[in-house]
């Protein structure tokens, strides 16, 4: 009987061997997740980053209307101008029409004038 006894002594002293167990539960390290939260600094710049970046964009905005309504003041007038220049033209060859000693000598027969002498003379000399 001794090798019984000893097989049942070695069952009893080497028992976590042989058989199955439950795991043993370790104890778990506690993991501390690291959230990356905004601080309210962090938001505070992004608000102000978001604000002024939106007030540049209204002055560009503004500004590129303003210069835009300017141009095309700019070219109305120009407009206005090339128009009166042709006016002004028009009118300095009627000047120069209306000057004309013959016609002025037609006008004078129709309004009753006489021509006393036989020769007439431009006051002012215009230039053709």
């Amino acid at each position: 009987m001794t090798n019984s006894s000893e097989a049942r002594q070695w069952q009893q002293t080497i028992p976590e061997r042989t058989r199955r167990t439950e795991p043993r539960q370790r104890p778990q390290k506690q993991t501390k997740v690291k959230s990356r939260r905004i601080t309210t600094g962090e938001k505070l710049l992004g608000v102000m980053y978001g604000v002024l970046t939106a007030i540049a964009l209204l002055y560009i905005v503004s500004f590129s209307s303003n210069i835009d309504s300017i141009n095309r003041d700019v070219q109305r007038l120009e407009n206005q101008i090339s128009e009166q220049e042709t006016i002004n033209a028009n009118l300095e060859y009627q000047v120069i029409e209306y000057s004309n000693p013959d016609r002025i000598l037609a006008v004078a027969k129709e309004n009753g004038l006489e021509i006393q002498n036989t020769r007439v003379r431009q006051t002012t000399k215009y230039f053709e």
